[in-house]
């Protein structure tokens, strides 16, 4: 199984949030945003759980299990 995520989805759904914007909000830079949402880079649990509560929504609707 691999993590995979709905990150931009939810970005979008929180307000239309800009990748910097989002990044701005949990302490990281642009660039891991967009790494994240490309499933090139697996967040911390923090930033995980740090990116969830910014959007207020639950862990499970954009970090989830995909079989390969």
């Amino acid at each position: 199984m691999k993590l995979a995520n709905n990150l931009k989805l939810q970005r979008v759904k929180s307000g239309d949030l800009t990748q910097q914007q989002l990044a701005d909000l949990v302490e990281c830079s642009r660039q891991t945003i967009n790494s994240i949402e490309k499933a090139k880079f697996k967040p911390s649990v923090e930033l995980a759980l740090k990116l969830a509560k910014v959007m207020g929504v639950k862990l499970e609707e954009i970090f989830y299990l995909e079989d390969e």
